[in-house]
């Protein structure tokens, strides 16, 4: 926060101006992205960049859901440019990161994909960011991040 102060004869006047401060950084990129989607537009620009985010976007590109997408390095947080081919209906973040076990992972499908055929859902585990396809061929549970479908 930062004042501004001004005197108007005998009266100070004082005024504050408040910063928004952003709190996740990944939930901010896939609402992007959802909403340039849904305005039908080609690409979208992300910023700021992180680790999370290319990770998440590597297993939507896996899947076919988004084109490629180029990491912009603008040596301050990055930006990154991503190609929509129009094919998410919807993206999202689940927080806070609840605890994923094997058993538990078909209830979350259940509650967040609308049918088994497609969507999926994106979890941090001890061996990386992957989908939940993944993570049972491994045998692993993890934190859920989010979903996309």
């Amino acid at each position: 926060f930062f004042f501004i102060f001004g005197h108007l004869g005998s009266n100070t006047c004082l005024a504050s101006v408040s910063i928004m401060v952003l709190i996740s950084v990944l939930n901010d990129a896939l609402r992007n992205i959802s909403n340039a989607e849904k305005r039908g537009k080609r690409q979208v620009l992300i910023r700021p960049a992180s680790k999370v985010i290319i990770k998440f976007l590597q297993v939507m590109m896996k899947h076919g859901y988004i084109g490629e997408f180029e990491v912009v390095d603008d040596h301050r947080a990055g930006k990154i440019v991503v190609n929509l081919i129009g094919r998410i209906n919807k993206c999202g973040v689940i927080s806070p990161r609840f605890d994923v076990t094997l058993r538990s992972m078909e209830n979350w499908c259940n509650n967040l994909l609308p049918s088994r055929q497609f969507g999926f859902i994106v979890l941090t585990t001890s061996a990386g960011i992957m989908d939940q396809d993944e993570a049972r061929r491994k045998k692993i549970g993890g934190k859920i991040l989010g979903f996309f479908y």
